[in-house]
């Protein structure tokens, strides 16, 4: 079903540097719409680069994340995954400063449940924001005015996201592979290798598949466990010294991806949200651009900033350390 999707057709990638210029694009597009537009007062010092955009992006990914850890009812996993990955697309072909990521995110989440036949209703949606009625009626009428633009800006693709082949894998261990007693015991260790690769490029360079069966190894290998014998005779790969290298290859760089990724300083992102929160809602006022300038009707109505989404990390994860992802 993946290989005919739409997903590998238009949403996966050879290589990270195609991905960086698609952001860098959309930076420099939304820049020089500012500095072309003739407006007094506007100079590039305005603007935020690529370096401070990806600083903020990762800064609101980890808050959907949160966000969608304290939903009730329980978000599935297949949920959160699809949140991430529209998240990550959006912001491909679109810039943070025209369309702010505190709305796209929630926006995302919202439809990532209608998509996923997680039947919460706008109310009930809304209702785990840490907001008043009336801020919770405010952020619905947002969402809602934003959805048609996701999906238009996501091209109506659908999401195949690697929670579901890690659901295979791990019964096809128990059916297939009697060399391990209890496949079970590397659920934890698994999922949680899912949740930072969510937070990664991996989702837009490799196969869903390719990410859950990267999980599986790695939490094999947290456990000491050997699993080669796993991909030579279940898998049928003893023979095919190419296909078996072509593999470890890309669970190679999948966990390189993992090791890699940071979440923003936090100078970095208290610097950069208020010069987005000020400099540029001033830009999109002055364009006319309705995105931007929600933040400073949001304060204007009384929302809390940013704490109206979630107001702590709700998040907890086994601790990982640079050996754990060197072990594959």
């Amino acid at each position: 079903m993946y290989h005919n999707s739409s997903q590998k057709k238009f949403w996966i990638y050879d290589k990270e540097e195609s991905l960086d210029k698609l952001r860098l694009e959309a930076n420099r597009k939304f820049c020089s719409k500012g500095l072309s537009s003739g407006k007094p007062g506007i100079n590039e010092s305005m603007f935020l680069d690529e370096q401070e955009e990806e600083a903020l992006f990762r800064h609101y990914e980890k808050r959907l994340l949160d966000f969608c850890a304290i939903f009730k009812p329980a978000m599935a996993k297949s949920v959160v995954g699809t949140a991430c990955m529209y998240f990550r697309r959006f912001y491909l072909n679109n810039s943070l400063m025209e369309y702010h990521p505190r709305t796209i995110m929630l926006t995302c989440a919202y439809l990532s449940c209608k998509v996923e036949e997680f039947n919460v209703s706008g109310t009930q949606f809304v209702g785990n924001l840490q907001e008043s009625p009336a801020g919770q009626e405010r952020a619905l009428e947002q969402i809602l005015e934003y959805e048609l633009l996701l999906i238009q800006q996501l091209n109506f693709h659908l999401v195949h996201n690697p929670y579901r082949p890690l659901e295979g894998f791990l019964i096809d261990l128990k059916t297939r592979y009697p060399l391990l007693e209890n496949p079970e015991m590397l659920r934890k260790s698994a999922e949680d290798f899912l949740n930072r690769a969510a937070m990664t490029d991996a989702g837009l360079l490799f196969s869903p598949s390719q990410i859950a069966l990267t999980a599986v190894l790695n939490g094999a290998a947290r456990a000491g466990l050997k699993m080669e014998a796993y991909l030579t005779e279940c898998m049928g790969l003893k023979g095919d010294k190419e296909t078996l290298s072509k593999m470890y290859e890309s669970m190679r760089r999948i966990t390189s991806l993992v090791k890699a990724y940071k979440l923003p300083k936090a100078e970095e992102v208290n610097t950069k949200q208020l010069l987005n929160e000020c400099s540029l809602q001033m830009i999109s006022l002055w364009f006319g651009c309705f995105p931007l300038s929600m933040s400073f009707r949001k304060r204007k109505h009384g929302y809390e900033d940013d704490d109206h989404v979630v107001k702590r990390q709700m998040v907890v994860e086994e601790e990982w350390t640079d050996e754990d992802l060197d072990a594959l």
